[in-house]
C-alpha cells in the first residue's frame, strides 16, 4: 500500500527541499557546545555520515551565533541555529550564514524585534520553523485549555506563523511536540488539516535508546502512515548519531525511504541450536556502516530458514554441526561446524558487495 503523503509547500533549507514531493527528511541536532567548532564540526559530520540531512545547532550568545561560520565552511549539511528570546542572536546566525531558524516569534521580544528577524530572513533566504513544545506553552493558552493540550499547542503555532505571515513571510515549517505519543499525533492532525506548510515530526523528551526508540517509532510511524511529516527527528537522551538508525528504520519499515541493508533474523525458539543473538549482532555490527540498501537474514534453523527468508538477499541459517549460505532461498554454501559460520558467512558476504559494487 502506498502512503499518501499530506499536500504541503515546498521550502529549501540549504540544499535539501522539503515538503511538496520531496521524500521525508532526516534532522537532528548537536550536543557539543557551538562554540567549539572542531568538536562541533565532528560531531556534524559524523551525524552526516550516519545519513543525517540537516543538522540544528544551540545558539546561546553571541560567540556561538558567529561560530557557525567556520563551522559552515568544514560541514555539507544544511544548518540550523536554535535560538530562544534573543532576535539579535537570529539576526547574527543568519549574517554567519545560518540556512533556517527555529525559533518562536513571539518570545524574541516584540514587533521591532520580529520585523528585524524576518528581514534578515528575507535578505538571507532563509527558512523560518516555528517550534512550539508542550511543555513551555504561552501561559494564556494553558489556562484557557487547562493544560498543554493538542488544541493549545496548535493555537500556539498558528499565532506565531500569523506573526511572520503579517509581514509577508511564509518561508515557513512548523513544529509541535510533547513527550506524550497521544497528545503530539492529535496535535499534527489537528494542525494539518489547518494550513499547509511543512511540518517537521518527533516525539519530544521521548528518553534512553529503548523507551526513546519506542515511543519515537509510535508517533512518527503513526504520522507517517497517515502521510503526515516532512522532515523528522528521533530525540533520545544518548548521541545524536544513534538516532540515525532508528530514524531510517523507521523510514524503512514504511517503505518511505531506504538507507543500509535490512537485517531479519529470527526470534529464538527450543530449536535453535547456536548462539544466534551473537551471531545476528556481530551481522549488524559487520554492515553497520554499509549503506547499499538490500536485505540480509539470519535464522537460527536449517530446516525453515531459506523458506522463511526467501526474500533475503543472502543469508545464513545455523545449526549444532551445520550451517547453510544462501541467496533468495537457494542454498549456495554448506559450513560445517557451528564455529565456523560467521567466518564462512563474511567471506560470502564480501563476495556479494563486490558484485553489488560491480555492476
Amino acid at each position: 500500500m502506498t502512503i499518501a503523503r499530506r499536500k504541503s509547500r515546498e521550502v529549501t533549507i540549504g540544499n535539501v527541499r522539503i515538503g511538496g514531493d520531496n521524500p521525508v527528511v532526516v534532522q537532528s541536532m548537536t550536543n557539543t557546545d557551538t562554540r567549539d567548532v572542531e568538536q562541533t564540526v565532528e560531531q556534524i559530520n559524523s551525524l552526516a555520515e550516519a545519513g543525517c540531512e540537516i543538522v540544528r545547532v544551540a545558539v546561546l550568545n553571541d560567540d556561538a551565533a558567529w561560530a557557525i561560520r567556520p563551522i559552515k565552511d568544514q560541514v555539507t549539511v544544511p544548518l540550523v541555529a536554535d535560538i530562544h528570546f534573543d532576535h539579535r542572536l537570529a539576526v547574527s546566525a543568519l549574517e554567519a550564514g545560518v540556512d533556517a531558524l527555529r525559533i518562536n516569534p513571539g518570545n524574541i521580544g516584540g514587533q521591532k524585534n520580529v520585523d528585524k528577524v524576518v528581514d534578515a530572513a528575507k535578505a538571507h533566504g532563509s527558512v523560518i520553523r516555528v517550534g512550539v513544545n508542550g511543555g513551555s506553552l504561552e501561559r494564556d493558552l494553558v489556562e484557557k485549555y487547562c493544560g498543554p493540550t493538542p488544541e493549545a499547542m496548535v493555537e500556539s503555532a498558528l499565532r506565531h506563523v500569523r506573526m511572520l505571515e503579517d509581514r509577508n513571510f511564509d518561508n515557513i515549517k512548523i513544529s509541535l511536540k510533547s513527550s506524550s505519543v497521544t497528545d503530539t499525533v492529535t496535535a499534527y492532525r489537528l494542525l494539518g488539516q489547518q494550513c499547509e506548510y511543512p511540518l517537521h515530526i518527533g516525539v519530544t523528551e521521548a528518553g534512553t535508546m529503548l523507551r526513546g526508540s519506542v515511543k519515537s517509532s509510535v508517533g512518527i510511524g503513526i504520522l507517517l502512515w497517515q502521510g503526515i511529516g516532512d522532515t523528522l527527528r528521533v530525540s533520545l537522551t544518548e548521541d545524536p548519531v544513534a538516532e540515525m538508525a532508528v530514524a531510517w528504520e523507521i523510514l524503512r519499515s514504511l517503505g518511505l525511504r531506504f538507507r543500509g541493508p535490512e537485517i531479519i533474523s529470527c526470534p529464538t525458539c527450543g530449536r535453535t541450536e547456536i548462539d544466534l543473538i551473537s551471531l545476528a549482532g556481530e551481522i549488524e555490527r559487520r554492515l553497520q556502516n554499509e549503506t547499499q540498501s538490500f536485505k540480509v537474514a539470519v535464522m537460527g534453523c536449517v530446516v525453515n530458514g531459506p523458506g522463511e527468508a526467501r526474500e533475503a538477499d543472502i543469508g545464513i541459517a545455523g545449526g549444532r554441526d551445520k550451517g547453510i549460505i544462501f541467496r533468495h532461498g537457494e542454498v549456495i554454501r554448506t559450513v560445517k561446524g557451528g564455529s565456523n559460520l560467521l567466518a564462512a558467512f563474511n567471506e560470502e558476504l564480501d563476495k556479494f558487495l563486490a558484485e553489488r559494487q560491480g555492476r
